[in-house]
């Protein structure tokens, strides 16, 4: 069948249609430079909020996945960056949904991003879907995002918000960042230590859109977190375990407010214990359960 992505070219959507298109589908990236990964082919758009010339492609299309948005760890948070932020998920979901909308033949599956940060920070209580959204900045943005996805529900089209952790691997994502510290022997927690870090490896975040896609059952909200959540602390000693390194030198948590701003709070000294209710009750099989099979696999 034929799949849109849009946000297709980053880490996340680039493998992503890789391994649809691996699968024998018709990959089409929804991109701005016009550049799709191998095996999938590009359609030039504008996530303005509007339907533009791009939108014919998704009548006929089996599925949508949206994963475009400015990265929210790009830059230091200042007010206009967090307008970025914001303004490109809604206004990249509200074009989608207007498409599907519009469509004279609907895709029967649309997925859309989102994150755990939806449920703000929390403490070592388990979080499934149920629970409510958060009040901080990036809980709001989670909200009004999947608010702009599921205007697309209906009869024709199931909706489908993936609520992303932290995806673990060594080309990209937030790994390679904090990995320098270890190799030098100064790795380990991120200022108490305590706060929990729902992760989970990017071959099982890909498998979870893949089977998504293909499930009808699968509908709302589905936590994209292994099972097995772990605090900052058991993460860093995870890393120094796999690296054969120390995990004990603290990275204090106001020099990281001092370097990062209400970006350090946001991402990194707080968290959820986010736990993958529905995909496991729905029957899906991680392949990665624990942070030391995935740190194994990934070193």
């Amino acid at each position: 069948m034929k799949i849109l992505i849009a946000g297709g070219t980053g880490f996340l959507g680039r493998p992503l249609a890789a391994a649809l298109a691996a699968d024998g589908h018709d990959v089409v990236v929804l991109s701005r430079a016009g550049a799709a990964p191998p095996g999938a082919r590009a359609v030039p758009w504008t996530p303005d909020g509007g339907a533009g010339s791009w939108a014919s492609e998704v009548s006929g299309a089996g599925a949508v996945v949206n994963l475009a948005g400015e990265s929210i760890a790009a830059r230091r948070w200042t007010a206009a960056q967090k307008r970025r932020i914001l303004d490109s998920r809604v206004r990249a979901t509200r074009g989608l949904v207007a498409a599907i909308q519009g469509a004279a033949s609907p895709p029967p599956v649309f997925v859309s991003g989102s994150a755990v940060g939806y449920y703000g920070p929390l403490g070592d209580a388990a979080v499934t879907e149920d629970a409510p959204a958060g009040s901080d900045f990036l809980a709001q943005v989670c909200a009004q995002w999947e608010r702009e996805a599921l205007r697309a529900a209906g009869d024709r089209t199931r909706v489908v918000c993936i609520r992303t952790g932290l995806v673990l691997e060594k080309d990209g994502g937030a790994l390679p960042q904090m990995l320098p510290p270890f190799r030098f022997g100064a790795g380990g927690p991120v200022g108490s230590g305590r706060q929990y870090w729902p992760w989970i490896h990017r071959d099982d975040w890909i498998a979870i859109v893949r089977w998504a896609l293909r499930t009808p059952t699968v509908s709302g909200a589905i936590n994209a977190t292994a099972p097995a959540p772990v605090t900052n602390a058991e993460f860093a000693r995870a890393i120094g375990r796999a690296m054969h390194r120390p995990a004990f030198m603290p990275a204090p948590g106001f020099a990281l407010r001092l370097l990062l701003g209400e970006m350090a709070d946001g991402l990194l000294l707080s968290g959820q214990r986010a736990v993958p209710a529905t995909a496991e009750r729905l029957g899906f099989q991680f392949k990665y359960p624990t942070v030391d099979a995935a740190l194994r696999a990934i070193f």
